[in-house]
């Protein structure tokens, strides 16, 4: 897959099969639309085209909404849509200068005269342009004028996977990681850089990596204890994710911190990514470290046998 920084990056190609979107945690409902992306591709022997914006548009109207949770980083978009077969990704930066493109604008200068396209899918529900005013009727309209076909994903194939980006959200907020990744068609992922923490867990026999998120807008689900898969330069591991303030300690700041089975090497400042399974259980305060310990015990039990269930 090759991915343009822009819109300047990119040069038209010969029977461009194209759709526009966030798509926010390339799930299975977005996965549809690329089958049929790739479908036509293959039909009209040309290529596929996603052309997402980033930063995502509340980013820039409204930067002080703290309320934006996004499931994927446009890092770990990247990554699905080449899983996904995407031939070409254009991430082209969301301004307000941008945000003011008409509907007949964003079709004649992005889609016709820059892109080229020949061919364009949408889900059925699809806003775009200036004060989200296109629409499929919109598309309709034009896309005689300009010459390329236009492919709507039905409403009622949409409805009959009952899948969208805030029920996955809702699903993660809540702790329930087997629905987030029946929607999603993939493990919920986070990606972060191992920092030092407090090295509390070592003193139990638990030591762990500290994780920091470094993009805000990253969507973190409820506190509690995750049975996960962490992939470290390119190895798997088994582990136990911790989400939470820490109240045994008395903890006031979020934690976000995993205990890799079977692990003793030392990671400071390396990137790693856990893949969220299953929930084993809600945050709680204990009233001691060897409760706590005793718990972390019980719970090293279930994830082991929650993950030797994933194969």
């Amino acid at each position: 897959m090759k991915v343009y920084k822009s819109l300047d990056e990119f040069n038209k190609i010969a029977n461009g099969v194209v759709t526009i979107g966030t798509f926010d945690g390339v799930h299975i409902g977005h996965q549809k639309i690329f089958s049929s992306l790739k479908n036509l591709a293959e039909q009209k022997e040309g290529e596929t085209i996603v052309l997402t914006l980033f930063p995502h548009p509340r980013m820039v109207l409204y930067p002080d909404d703290n309320d934006l949770k996004l499931i994927t980083t446009m890092e770990e978009r990247t990554v699905l849509f080449e899983r996904y077969g995407i031939d070409h990704l254009i991430i082209h930066p969301f301004t307000k200068e941008f945000s003011r493109l008409s509907a007949t604008e964003f079709v004649r200068d992005i889609l016709v005269n820059k892109i080229g396209t020949k061919a364009l899918v949408i889900g059925y529900d699809h806003r775009f342009g200036r004060h989200r005013e296109g629409t499929f009727e919109t598309l309709e309209e034009v896309s005689t004028l300009y010459d390329f076909d236009l492919i709507e994903i039905p409403e009622q194939d949409v409805n009959n996977i009952a899948v969208s980006s805030t029920k996955i959200r809702n699903a993660l907020m809540a702790g329930d990681i087997v629905t987030a990744s029946q929607f999603l068609g993939h493990d919920f992922e986070v990606t972060g850089t191992v920092i030092h923490g407090d090295k509390v867990g070592k003193t139990i026999g638990y030591p762990t990596a500290n994780l920091e998120i470094k993009d805000r807008y990253k969507l973190i689900p409820c506190a509690g204890i995750y049975a996960v898969y962490v992939l470290i330069e390119d190895e798997c591991y088994k582990g136990m994710l911790y989400i939470g303030n820490r109240p045994t300690l008395n903890g006031t700041k979020q934690s976000i911190e995993v205990n890799i089975l079977d692990f003793d090497k030392d990671i400071y400042g390396k990137t790693i990514t856990v893949s969220f399974k299953y929930k084993v259980r809600d945050d709680m305060k204990l009233n001691s470290l060897e409760e706590l310990k005793l718990q972390i015990d019980k719970d090293k039990e279930e994830t082991i046998k929650l993950l030797s269930e994933t194969y």
